[in-house]
């Protein structure tokens, strides 16, 4: 695990008019690939995975998939792996998938019908028949393990802060933070996904039976535009406007929606004046290949 992260203040003209500390803890810097959020997520599950004598792992993921791409990196041959990819094998592979090859993934096409059972048993059983056992790691790798992993992030925070905000998505990096949050913190996850009643559910599950923790983390679900990779023109707009001024890139899918979610919050006043927010920036940028072709 790295000794520092880049830690980075964000001062704009609304910070500023509306008494706000923000800060930016900057996971993208870590590593292109095996970076970001996903880093925290993997450390104790790759830990498991040789401490149980699996022999491969197996994963899942869609063409431009963070997830595939960190396993690939941080596992770097440890162990062989198996990527249980999301549609039909494409005629040109994505520059994500390529990676995965040179780092020797086993890549597994699966129609889009059969990869909505990716959670059910027998799937699970189908997928055993064809490779043997093997350490299930699930779709961007959120478990128990790696909200341990997770919990760890605010060990790289070096100041006090009232609000700290991360995107979600499978809800393991809330989750992870919410259980190392101390009384007067408050989490906040902005889903890039459409619909996602079940999220808060799903992180309660992940932190455990923690009463106290589980009301110290609130999902913001307005900031999706339209949905999971769906993106519009004001929001290309923001992201370009935000990278020129502050010379930080953002992805498309996750870190650009929270900064566009949490700026238009502070315009209204959602944060107590003379609040500390510190983000998290969970990387993401191997896939913005997919957005600019």
């Amino acid at each position: 695990m790295p000794k520092n992260i880049a830690f980075q203040q964000i001062e704009n003209e609304l910070t500023v008019a509306h008494k706000i500390t923000l800060y930016l803890l900057r996971l993208d810097t870590i590593d292109l690939y095996a970076g970001g959020n996903k880093l925290f997520k993997l450390k104790y599950n790759l830990e498991e995975a040789q401490k149980q004598g699996f022999k491969k792992i197996l994963t899942f993921g869609g063409t431009w998939s963070n997830h595939l791409a960190a396993v690939a990196s941080v596992n770097n041959k440890a162990l062989p792996i198996i990527a249980v990819v999301r549609g039909e094998e494409p005629k040109i592979y994505s520059d994500t998938l390529n990676y995965c090859k040179t780092k020797g993934v086993e890549l597994h096409f699966v129609s889009r019908s059969d990869y909505r059972n990716k959670t059910e048993p027998f799937f699970i059983e189908t997928l055993k028949n064809k490779f043997g056992d093997f350490y299930l790691l699930p779709e961007g790798g959120s478990n128990g393990l790696a909200v341990k992993g997770c919990k760890e992030i605010i060990d790289y925070i070096p100041i006090d802060f009232d609000y700290i905000c991360t995107p979600v998505g499978s809800g393991g990096t809330l989750a992870g933070i919410t259980t190392g949050l101390k009384a007067h913190q408050q989490a906040l996850g902005f889903s890039a996904l459409k619909g996602t009643d079940y999220l808060t559910d799903e992180v309660n599950k992940l932190i455990g039976n923690t009463e106290i923790k589980n009301s110290q983390f609130n999902i913001i679900s307005e900031y999706h535009f339209g949905g999971y990779t769906k993106t519009t023109t004001e929001l290309l707009s923001f992201k370009a406007d935000f990278e020129k001024k502050h010379n930080i890139p953002l992805d498309y899918v996750y870190t650009a929606k929270m900064m566009y979610g949490i700026f238009d919050k502070i315009q209204k006043d959602s944060f107590k004046e003379g609040s500390t927010i510190v983000v998290i920036h969970t990387g993401g940028l191997q896939g913005n290949k997919g957005f600019e072709k």
